[in-house]
C-alpha cells in the first residue's frame, strides 16, 4: 500500500464505529461478559447515562451488542456482545498492547 492507494471504505467505517468516543471502552467492558447498564456506568465512570444509552443503541443497530431482557421481577436488562462484537477482541487487545507500549500514563491530578 502506498500513499496513493485509496482508503478502504469498510476499514474507514470500522475505525469510525469503534473509534467513537466511549465505544471502545464499552466493548472492552463487555468483552469481560454480560453486563447491566449500571455495571457499564461503574466501569466507565466518566460516561454519562445519555451517552452510554446512545452508544449502546448504535452498537445494537450495528449488530455488535445485544440487549437482553431477563424476565424477572423487577425486569433486568443486560448487554452482551454478539458474535460480531466478540470478533473485535483481537483488535481491542492489540490496541491495548499498543497503548501500554507507546502512550504515556496520564498524570494523576494534583490533589
Amino acid at each position: 500500500m502506498n500513499a496513493h492507494t485509496p482508503l478502504c471504505p469498510l476499514f474507514h467505517r470500522a475505525v469510525e464505529l469503534v473509534g467513537r468516543r466511549w465505544t471502545g471502552a464499552i466493548i472492552f467492558v463487555l468483552l469481560r461478559g454480560r453486563t447491566r447498564f449500571a455495571g457499564l456506568r461503574a466501569a466507565i465512570p466518566e460516561i454519562t447515562d445519555r451517552m452510554l444509552s446512545e452508544r449502546l443503541r448504535e452498537l445494537e443497530q450495528e449488530g455488535v451488542v445485544e440487549r437482553c431482557v431477563v424476565p424477572e421481577t423487577p425486569v433486568r436488562v443486560e448487554y452482551v456482545l454478539t458474535e460480531k462484537g466478540r470478533a473485535l477482541a483481537t483488535a481491542i487487545d492489540a490496541l491495548g498492547a499498543w497503548a501500554h507500549e507507546w502512550l504515556d500514563h496520564p498524570r494523576e491530578a494534583a490533589g
